[in-house]
C-alpha cells in the first residue's frame, strides 16, 4: 500500500544537470511513486542566480537560501549538483544534521573528503549517495558497494573523462593537434571554456580515488592519485601508438597489489593496442572494466556525462534513499576496513614507449642499451631512423618499475648523443 504523505526533497543547484533532474522528477512523478512507494514532492531549489533558472522550472519553489532550505525539519532527501568543495560540504553536513539523507554528484568534494562525509551521514542515521559521482549514468559505484560486495576486486581500468577521450579519439582519427581537437571539443560543447580540470586529469583523477576506495575497501583521496593530463600528448605520439597497433587514451587505473599488500591509483594517458575493448570507445564516451577474483572481468560503457545522463544517475539514487525512509533503514556507508596504503607512482610496475633524439652516429644503440641495463630496464624492441647526422630511437620495454625508468631517463639525459627525450608514454592493456 502507497504511502499518501510525500517524501520531500530539497534540490541544491539548477543547472543543466539540476534542471534535468527537476523536469524528471515533476513529468515522472507518478512512476517515481510507484517505485518508491510514496510520492516524492520538490519542496525547494536553492541557486545563486535566480535569473537564469530554466525554463519548466516552477519559480515558485527557487530560492537562493540554501542554508535555509537544507535546515528546514520537513526535508527528507537533500539533491546536491552544485560541485566543488564549499558551499557543498557545510550544506550537506547541515543536512545531515537536520535528519536528510543526501543524493550527490560532486566527485571533487567525495574524492577530497568522503571519510568525513560518510561519518557525518552515519552519525545522524542518513545516507550518502554519489552514483552520479563518478561516471554518469554508467552505473559503477553502487555494482562496487552492492553487486561485488562479495567478491574481491583486484583492478579497475577505464576512460572516466568524456572531454579528453574526445579529443584523444580526434587526434587519432583525423590526425589533428591536441590544440585543433580541443578546439573542436569546446565548439561542440564537450570541453569547458577552461577545460583545464578534464585535460589536466583532475576531473579523472576524482572519479579514480572514489572508486579504487570503493574497490578496494580502503580510503583513497585525490591526493593519493598520481596525475598526468593529455596536453604534451601529441600527434606524433599518435602515429607512433599507430605504428604499434595501438591507440592512445586517457586512462584511470587503480590496482591491488600481487601480494594484496597495498593498491595503487593513477591518471595518465597510455597506449593500449586496438586489440582492447577500450581502444574502440570513441567520442565522449566512458568505458571502464572491473577485474575481480569470482566474476571474471566486467565491462562497463555508456555516457559519461552530460545533463540527462547525469540526472539518470542521481535519480536512481533518490529512488534507493527514498525507499531506505520508508523503512527505516540506510544503505551502505564507507567500507576501509582493510586500511591498505596507497603506494607512490615510482613503485607501479608497467611497459613504456620511449622516443629519443640522438645523433646519427656508429655505438649509440650500444650506449643507449647499456643505460637501459644498468638500471634494470629491459627493452623489448627498437625501431631507429636516421638521417644527415640526426636519429631517432623509439623503444618499448618489458615491464618495469617507474622509478627504474626515471633514473634511466635521467641518465639518458646525460649522454652526449643523447640529443633529447622526445617523448615518453606507458603502454597498457596486455
Amino acid at each position: 500500500m502507497m504511502r499518501t504523505r510525500p517524501l520531500k526533497v530539497a534540490l541544491l543547484g539548477c543547472g543543466v544537470v539540476g534542471s534535468e533532474v527537476a523536469r524528471i522528477m515533476t513529468t515522472h512523478a507518478d512512476d517515481l511513486a510507484a517505485r518508491i512507494g510514496a510520492p516524492v514532492e520538490l519542496a525547494g531549489i536553492a541557486v545563486r542566480r535566480p535569473d537564469r533558472v530554466r525554463e519548466g522550472v516552477p519559480a515558485e519553489l527557487v530560492t537562493t537560501d540554501a542554508t535555509a532550505l537544507v535546515k528546514r525539519g520537513d526535508i527528507d532527501v537533500v539533491i546536491e549538483v552544485i560541485g566543488g568543495i564549499e558551499p557543498a560540504r557545510t550544506l550537506i553536513t547541515t543536512a545531515f544534521e537536520h535528519g536528510a539523507s543526501v543524493v550527490s554528484a560532486n566527485k571533487a568534494l567525495v574524492a577530497a573528503d568522503g571519510a568525513a562525509l560518510h561519518a557525518a551521514a552515519e552519525a545522524n542515521g542518513a545516507d550518502l549517495y554519489y552514483e552520479a559521482a563518478v561516471a554518469g549514468a554508467i552505473p559503477l559505484v553502487r555494482p562496487l558497494r552492492e553487486s561485488l560486495a562479495g567478491d574481491k576486486v583486484n583492478r579497475v581500468l577505464g576512460i572516466v573523462n568524456g572531454t579528453t577521450n574526445f579529443i584523444l579519439d580526434k587526434m587519432d582519427s583525423t590526425g589533428a593537434g591536441y590544440s585543433e581537437a580541443l578546439d573542436e571539443a569546446t565548439a561542440l560543447g564537450y570541453a569547458e571554456a577552461d577545460p583545464t580540470a578534464d585535460v589536466e586529469g583532475f576531473d579523472a583523477a576524482a572519479k579514480a580515488a572514489i572508486l579504487a576506495g570503493i574497490a578496494f575497501h580502503t580510503r583513497v583521496t585525490i591526493d593519493d592519485v598520481h596525475r598526468e593530463g593529455l596536453t604534451e600528448v601529441t600527434a606524433a605520439d599518435i602515429a607512433s601508438a599507430q605504428r604499434m597497433g595501438c591507440t592512445v587514451k586517457l586512462l584511470a587505473i587503480c590496482e591491488r597489489a600481487a601480494d594484496g599488500a597495498s593498491v595503487t591509483a593513477r591518471v595518465h594517458p597510455a597506449m593500449i593496442p586496438l586489440t582492447h575493448p577500450l581502444a574502440s570507445v570513441r567520442e565522449a564516451y566512458n568505458a571502464v572494466f572491473i577485474e575481480a577474483d569470482a566474476a571474471g572481468q566486467l565491462m562497463f560503457y555508456g555516457p559519461g556525462a552530460g545533463g540527462s545522463p547525469t540526472a539518470s544517475a542521481v535519480l536512481g539514487d533518490l529512488v534507493a534513499v527514498c525507499r531506505n525512509k520508508l523503512s527505516g533503514t540506510t544503505g551502505p556507508g564507507e567500507s576501509a576496513y582493510t586500511r591498505l596504503p596507497v603506494s607512490p607512482m615510482g613503485a607501479v610496475i608497467t611497459r613504456y614507449h620511449i622516443s629519443l633524439d640522438v645523433a646519427d652516429k656508429p655505438g649509440v644503440l650500444a650506449q643507449v642499451a647499456t643505460i637501459f641495463a644498468e638500471h634494470g630496464v629491459s627493452i623489448d624492441t627498437v625501431r631507429q631512423q636516421g638521417k644527415d647526422g640526426e636519429a631517432s630511437l623509439v623503444i618499448v620495454t618489458h615491464r618495469a618499475a617507474d622509478a627504474a625508468l626515471s633514473s634511466t631517463v635521467v641518465a639518458l639525459r646525460e649522454l652526449d648523443t643523447v640529443r633529447g627525450v622526445a617523448s615518453i608514454m606507458r603502454v597498457e592493456g596486455e
